[in-house]
């Protein structure tokens, strides 16, 4: 496929992990709903073949899937129903396991219905969470839309979704159950063209009043466009009369990589429209900026055989149908506890109700929750306070009232059907709130099922102010690599949630934000009132992780007083400094690394100190041999964004403490830390049982051959330990010194990957844990130190020694591979991918940001498109990863040229000594950097290496190729025997269906032929 370009429209879907099939476990006291699978086979226990506690057996024991009103497939030989005592019995098992170790947990969950729909709300905010995200990230109010769900499942979780979400209607199609396979029946047929251009979009006034013109020719192009598209279904036997054609242009701001594809309007200009959907997105417009033209697209469309509907002020009013009694009534449970008689309505009854009494007009029936609908392909479950409007189709709206509050409340309410504020979930006003005092409350009791549900809140308000800094920054480094974090901080400045941004960040933000909060609150500085926003990025006295990292922190007030701390780190492509990008190879002082800032209020009285910030910025200028800022506009842009994403987070976490009280919301987030914190104490203590020790040890050097040496000592009986880097070698004369925040950030993020599970990444993982690490050490080094390196070079050391005391698995690459090239005008920085270490039952990935760094390598297209160079080669670097019983990864080539005279740089590890290999597995191979030169008057190239830190200048026709390292191998490959694993299973850090190997049963009907099909063909 080398040299073909490959488009095709395209559908962004986000998939969630917390359907029918998800698994349920309880981990440390919390409920976690997937993302393991039972899969179709063996399936849920229900389904009578061996298989594992997942979603439906809860629905299934709640009364709310009734197994009368499915087919017979189910069981060995696939002619049973769905088995509700099995289901009932493998939750008794649970909970009989859970309360042998924890006792506490049947206060709060006394019965199998309790753990069961523990279980299917933990599911439901699962599923809500990346409905927040996606719909906050494209600049939408999801209260303002309609909740649409499709499945077989999708109707039983449905109604309560959209309470949760605040949506008033929720839609079921009559055909929701196999929605996908109608839709693509009624499907439109598209013939869909496009035309590369690099003009330049100019709007101006026509004779007829405002009008446009985007370059010379364009009307020419979208006709040869249209003949194309319309020959494209003529060929195909449409008529030429059916054929509807749509002209559409793909905008961008110049200098932004986001792209938004434009339907030509008959009201307004393309430009128009493109800055109103901008400013929706994005929350702001660059007025300085042209607006580019990517492509002229045409789309050819006949229109499939969808049902015309009447225009709305054309449809008849509907009369009422009388309800009918019930098909039948069931014991189902709701929020407050069982409803003995639930009404069961079969919904091609009502239809057929309905179509005998249409003679005058068309009708509809209305039910009041709670009930449970059976339509034909699927269950819909009408939760209390609900309503829902059954048309003669069979299509059900279902509208959504407020939460029930009375306490074991089994009585059908009747829902209002007017769209009033009375029955309209809203967020009360900020001045409707009771003041608190901001700590936890001491009477709260800790509830497994809130404990997961805050979980998923917390972590999706930090997602979400990710996504607000990747919607409106414009650098490459922020909007296309997503080189930032997001996370919230409690009162006094430690970690409650970090999104899975990136993990060098963890420890050192939370470093970061102590600081400030300690700094300002110092006598005779002003404190920090509200309309501040603070910034700083010094590693050594401010928490910060290297110069180019920014942090943003904003308080969140809330009745007068902090409740929380939001703040974003940003990776910033160039602040100044010796060399473009601001990662010089040779720096030797923290000065040459670009402007520092201790403590900086970025906003002051609400109002950005724009000023202010630019004198920081410019200041490294003033040293010789250093430079200020090469690229102010991306500065300014970015940190304003980091702004915008901290107040994004503001008004969630207000929302929540309005919702819950700002008691219980504290109290959760004490709760969420400490069950972070046995998790951790859980593994510790563990691994001394594992290795028969309770002193790990391990050592490796840097390729100067400096040490980093580590003892950890754990107490068996607490599950505390203490780091200890006694060893290690002293501070150097480069920049690969690692301030302390870096190294507790490699910790926290090794301790999190050895837990074994999906737990709260917060400071709770760093409670159990102390440090020694000695001044004036690579690990702890001067105030003046040089540091660029320590967080992306050193940190990666530090994560392959803690995984090699604790023998987890095989070195990866251990480097970043950091490349920056530019000039006086402007300064580009990226990571560059390697391989992952195989470990005990796995083989390592290839190609892979590994451990400290979690960011997009820059699109080959938008980095040729922005920048001076063109990328010659990209791909896999082939027998990389270490051999053994599992196979290292292999790392990468890259290869750029530049088409101008640019400085290129690389600042990278893993050169001399190789990632080491584990349990008899080989070490990964180098990485290398080379330059490949052309010799003079001859066609001939000369290939030279450059070593492991290198900056200069590249001339044109000269090409930089970067081999990044491999992972180490785990096991001795020769050996084809079983090995023992360094690590036992973690025993008592997951209770449920996984806790045992089980013995499916493999039926003998026609869906196990099929699947057996399937795998053998």
């Amino acid at each position: 496929t080398a040299g073909i370009s490959i488009q095709s429209p395209q559908l962004d879907i986000n998939t969630v992990a917390a359907g029918g099939g998800s698994r349920l476990f309880v981990r440390h006291g919390m409920l976690v709903v997937g993302p393991e699978s039972s899969g179709a086979h063996p399936g849920p226990v229900c389904y009578g073949k061996g298989g594992y506690l997942s979603v439906t057996d809860a629905n299934l024991v709640l009364g709310r899937v009734l197994p009368e009103y499915f087919p017979k497939i189910f069981g060995v030989g696939e002619d049973q129903p769905l088995d509700v005592h099995a289901s009932r019995q493998a939750f008794q098992d649970l909970l009989a396991e859970i309360s042998q170790t924890d006792p506490a947990f049947l206060e709060t969950t006394p019965t199998i219905e309790a753990l069961a729909y523990g279980f299917l709300r933990v599911a439901n905010e699962a599923m809500c969470r990346p409905i927040r995200n996606l719909t906050q990230m494209k600049g939408f109010d999801i209260k303002s839309h309609k909740l649409c769900c499709f499945g077989g499942a999708g109707p039983q979780h449905a109604g309560a979704m959209a309470r949760s979400l605040g949506m008033r209607i929720v839609e079921v199609h009559r055909f929701g159950g196999v929605l996908s396979a109608y839709g693509l029946s009624l499907a439109d047929a598209v013939e869909d063209l496009s035309e590369a251009s690099n003009g330049v979009y100019v709007e101006r006034e026509g004779e007829g009043g405002e009008g446009e013109e985007t370059e010379e020719g364009d009307d020419d192009k979208f006709a040869r466009l249209e003949d194309r598209a319309k020959g494209g279904l003529l060929e195909q036997g449409y008529d030429e009369s059916e054929i509807r054609l749509e002209r559409y242009l793909n905008m961008r701001y110049q200098g932004t990589d986001n792209a938004i594809m434009i339907l030509q309007s008959p009201s307004e200009t393309y430009g128009t429209t493109f800055r109103n959907h901008y400013q929706r997105e994005f929350g702001f417009q660059l007025h300085d900026r042209p607006i580019l033209l990517d492509d002229y697209r045409v789309r050819a469309i006949v229109p499939g055989p969808t049902p015309e509907q009447p225009p709305e002020n054309d449809i008849p009013t509907r009369s009422l149908t009388p309800l009918p009694a019930p098909h039948s009534t069931s014991r189902s449970y709701f929020e407050h506890g069982w409803v003995e008689e639930t009404p069961v309505y079969y919904i091609e009854e009502l239809k057929d109700r309905m179509e005998k009494e249409e003679g005058t007009g068309p009708c509809v029936a209305q039910i009041n929750g709670p009930a449970i609908l059976i339509q034909p392909i699927s269950t819909v479950v009408l939760e209390i306070g609900c309503l829902a409007e059954i048309s003669s189709e069979g299509d059900i709206v279902m509208t959504v009232g407020a939460a029930p509050t009375a306490q074991n409340d089994s009585s059908p309410p009747m829902a209002d059907t007017t769209p009033s504020s009375a029955s309209t979930p809203s967020t009360p006003e900020l001045s409707q709130t009771i003041p608190v005092p901001v700590q936890q409350d001491s009477a709260i009791q800790e509830d497994p099922v809130m404990l997961s549900i805050f979980a998923h809140r917390f972590m999706g308000i930090a997602e979400q102010m990710g996504r607000t800094l990747a919607r409106t920054s414009v650098s490459v480094n922020m909007k296309e690599r997503l080189d930032f974090s997001c996370a919230l901080f409690d009162p006094k400045g430690g970690l409650v949630a970090n999104a899975p941004h990136i993990p060098v960040h963890l420890g050192a933000m939370q470093s970061a934000v102590v600081y400030q909060v300690e700094h300002w609150n110092a006598e005779g500085r002003g404190g920090i009132v509200e309309g501040d926003v603070m910034a700083s990025n010094h590693p050594q006295l401010a928490g910060g992780s290297h110069l180019p990292d920014i942090t943003v922190i904003t308080p969140v007030f809330y009745q007068n007083a902090v409740i929380f701390y939001v703040a974003s780190r940003g990776h910033h492509a160039d602040i100044g400094g010796i060399s473009p990008g601001s990662m010089p190879p040779h720096s030797k002082s923290l000065e040459e690394e670009g402007a520092m800032i201790v403590a900086f209020k970025l906003v002051k009285d609400g109002v950005f100190q724009e000023q202010g910030i630019r004198e920081l910025l410019e200041a490294p200028g003033l040293i010789p041999g250093n430079s200020g800022t090469r690229n102010m506009r991306d500065n300014l842009s970015d940190l304003r964004a980091q702004v915008a994403a901290n107040n994004s987070g503001i008004l969630l976490l207000q929302q929540l403490a309005n919702e819950y009280s700002l008691p219980l919301v504290h109290s959760y987030m004490n709760f969420i830390q400490s069950n972070a914190e046995v998790a951790v104490r859980a593994m510790l203590k563990q691994i001394t049982i594992t290795h028969q020790t309770n002193t790990l040890h391990a050592i490796d050097y840097m390729d100067d051959g400096s040490p980093i040496k580590l003892q950890i000592t754990i107490d068996p009986e607490s599950g505390s330990a203490t780091f200890d880097f006694t060893g290690t070698g002293p501070q150097v004369m480069g920049n690969h010194n690692a301030p302390p925040a870096v190294t507790k950030s490699a910790v926290i993020y090794s301790l999190r990957c050895l837990v074994g599970q999906d737990i709260p990444l917060n400071q709770g993982c760093l409670a159990p844990i102390s440090f020694c690490i000695p001044k004036y050490t690579l690990l702890n080094p001067s105030d003046d130190a040089g540091v660029v390196g320590g967080n992306v070079l050193t940190s990666q050391r530090v994560v392959d020694v803690v995984l090699k005391a604790f023998k987890a698995c095989a070195a990866s690459q251990g480097c970043m591979n950091n490349l920056t090239f530019g000039d006086d005008e402007f300064g580009y920085y990226e990571t560059i991918a390697g391989g992952a270490g195989a470990g005990p039952g796995w083989d390592g990935k290839s190609g892979v940001h590994t451990h400290c760094t979690n960011t997009r390598i820059t699109d080959p297209e938008i980095l040729e498109r922005r920048y001076p160079v063109l990328l010659r080669k990209f791909e896999l670097r082939d027998g990389s990863g270490g051999k053994g019983k599992y196979t290292g990864g292999n790392g990468v080539i890259r290869e750029l040229e530049p088409l101008r005279p640019l400085v290129m740089s690389i600042l990278s590890e893993r050169r001399a000594l190789p990632p080491y290999g584990m349990a008899g597995g080989e070490n990964g191979q180098c990485g290398r950097n080379l330059l490949v030169k052309k010799k003079q008057n001859n066609s001939e190239r000369v290939v030279v290496s450059i070593g492991g830190r290198c900056s200069g200048s590249i001339q044109v026709g000269e090409r930089l190729r970067i081999e990044t390292p491999g992972g180490g191998g785990y096991g001795n490959y020769r050996n084809n025997d079983d090995i023992s694993t360094t690590l036992a299973t973690e025993k008592n850090d997951i209770i449920g269906a996984n806790k045992t190997k089980r013995t499916h049963v493999h039926g003998t009907g026609s869906l196990t032929s099929y699947n057996s099909t399937q795998f053998s063909a």
